[in-house]
């Protein structure tokens, strides 16, 4: 088992910036890659970034692609989101996962755990 806590959140005015953590504990030796996914109101959740734990690898969303960063560090267990030039569109609960294989990085049915969300606010 591995639990995900996810921290950062909160409500900010367009143009600004948040930076999410994610703290991983329990089984995660074999985790291959964790990932930000966000869910609006009345919408379907949706992928927004990913990295590659061993390698540093990183995928991004085309509508976060040059204003989110994603990060790590291996020595805390801890994925970090740094989201810059925040638009009101960016509003939604975002949500931690890991996976322990390679696969589609959309596909929020590949990954094998979750944390519990947290709420990003953004205001125009």
């Amino acid at each position: 088992q591995v639990q995900l806590v996810e921290s950062g959140g909160g409500l900010v005015q367009a143009g600004g910036s948040l930076r999410l953590s994610c703290a991983a504990s329990g089984r995660t030796f074999s985790t291959y890659a964790m990932a930000w996914f966000r869910e609006a109101p009345g919408k379907e959740r949706e992928f927004v970034s990913a990295v590659k734990w061993s390698l540093g690898t990183t995928y991004y969303a085309d509508s976060v692609k040059g204003r989110f960063t994603i990060s790590r560090d291996g020595a805390k267990n801890t994925v970090y989101l740094q989201m810059n030039g925040l638009k009101p569109e960016d509003t939604a609960v975002y949500y931690c996962a890991s996976r322990y294989y390679s696969g589609s990085w959309y596909a929020s049915s590949e990954y094998n755990y979750w944390g519990q969300g947290t709420q990003v606010t953004v205001s125009s």
